[in-house]
């Protein structure tokens, strides 16, 4: 029986499935353009502006255009990173086990080296005029954290709290403030009297003149965190996952390397964050629910 025009038209677009899948695959596993998130844990504009250094080197090393994105929030990187929208992703550590959580297949592969140690600290501030002294001082009064995703300005200090023996929301007001410089700002001011953010995202900013150490009170230091996962997506084809990981594994630019705060990125695994997830069951969080 001859094949009837139904039948044709219906083999033919059979056919452009069977061929514009694999392609689809294929660009997913091995895309043109590599999109790199880094962290908006600072202005936007002012990462991206200094991360193209980062871009010219990835470019040049891996043979392909790169794009570098800062998303709104931490919770909208997890989602970025969830849903395929980037390739390579450096997250803080608490932001990483969210996300590895909910997307299993993704791969951590290095991680910031400073005073030759993988590992960093959140430091808690109170306002030096204010009435702040110690942790038993925050009881009844609002405490600043950064964005809810973040290790070193939530999880951590909130833990350290925890220790002390204050719960968010009733021992004290849980109060976000977004980001890491917001919460140092606020506290100098005695816009609040107390809060928690990065140790080293402090430090920074006291040297930049953004912030009066005269005008802080240091009240303490949470235990050693692993320092942020560079990431990327499991699914990508291995020829491509072993060259971004020599690449960024590579750099040895002081000027790249200052983006991420570090001395030189080292390899690490998912063990390395498993603290992250012993510390959120201390504060009663559902990693894959978690906002």
């Amino acid at each position: 029986m001859l094949p009837t025009r139904r039948h044709v038209l219906a083999a033919l677009v059979a056919s452009s499935f069977a061929t514009a899948l694999p392609a689809a695959a294929s660009d997913r596993a091995d895309p043109q353009t590599l999109r790199v998130a880094l962290l908006p844990d600072e202005n936007a504009a002012t990462i991206i502006q200094n991360a193209q250094p980062l871009k010219e080197f990835l470019a040049e090393r891996l043979g392909r255009d790169v794009e570098i994105l800062v998303t709104t929030d931490y919770s909208s990187m997890i989602e970025a990173m969830r849903f395929g929208r980037i390739e390579v992703g450096y997250f803080g550590p608490l932001s990483y086990v969210m996300a590895k959580s909910r997307a299993p297949e993704i791969e951590p592969f290095g991680v910031g080296v400073v005073d030759g140690s993988p590992t960093y600290r959140s430091i808690l501030i109170a306002n030096a005029e204010g009435p702040v002294k110690g942790y038993e001082d925050i009881r009844g009064k609002p405490f600043a954290f950064g964005d809810q995703a973040s290790t070193s300005s939530h999880l951590a200090p909130r833990t350290v709290l925890a220790k002390a023996g204050l719960k968010g929301d009733s021992d004290y007001k849980v109060v976000h403030l977004g980001k890491h410089d917001a919460v140092a700002r606020a506290v100098a001011a005695g816009q609040v009297p107390a809060g928690g953010l990065s140790e080293s995202i402090y430090e920074v900013l006291v040297e930049r003149g953004k912030v009066d150490a005269s005008k802080i009170r240091v009240l303490g230091y949470s235990d050693p965190l692993p320092n942020y996962p560079l990431t990327m997506q499991g699914y990508l084809v291995p020829e491509l996952k072993e060259a971004i990981r020599s690449a960024f594994l590579d750099i040895d630019n002081p000027e790249i390397l200052e983006l991420f705060r570090v001395e030189r990125l080292d390899p690490t695994d998912d063990a390395a964050y498993d603290v992250l997830r012993e510390m959120a069951e201390i504060l009663e969080i559902n990693l894959a629910k978690a906002n």
